[in-house]
């Protein structure tokens, strides 16, 4: 195991710190508990190895996944804050996903909506397949016809 790890594993058994959930994610997800899966601040993973998350993780501020090697998000996925998706091989997104701020999808190859999508502030759909194929009232409409809402602005279509 990689030395961060293990000074985390350290500092948690003399001190009683708790090793973060982006060190256990990265170097050892099998030690990933109940209790580490709700993270109440932001989880930037951006340009790590990393290639899955856990079912049922729940982020009360930000996710940042750009440019990892993530293919697929986990189930019951809740994100407080911002779900940033950058520069991904992630084609959908699975159904239920509830992002509480914006939803960042530029540069990604979703071309699908997902049931019950719901998003507190904006979606960003620049270079993206839905970009390509449909208008912001299409994409509005669908994301309603499948349960869910965007409250705010949808960005990146014609």
């Amino acid at each position: 195991m990689p030395n961060i790890y293990n000074f985390f594993k350290f500092l948690e058994k003399k001190k009683g710190t708790k090793t973060p959930i982006e060190a256990k994610l990265l170097y050892a997800p099998e030690e990933i508990t109940d209790e580490d899966l709700n993270v109440e601040g932001d989880l930037n993973l951006r340009n790590t190895p990393i290639t899955s998350l856990p079912d049922n993780l729940q982020v009360g501020g930000g996710i940042n996944l750009s440019n990892t090697k993530i293919t697929s998000l986990p189930n019951n996925l809740k994100v407080g804050g911002y779900l940033t998706l950058t520069n991904l091989k992630i084609t959908s997104l699975p159904d239920n996903l509830k992002v509480g701020g914006n939803l960042i999808l530029s540069h990604s190859k979703i071309s699908s909506i997902p049931n019950n999508l719901k998003v507190g502030r904006s979606l960003y759909l620049r270079n993206t397949p839905l970009e390509v194929l449909y208008s912001e009232k299409e994409i509005r409409n669908m994301i309603e016809k499948k349960g869910g809402y965007v409250k705010g602005e949808i960005y990146g279509v014609d």
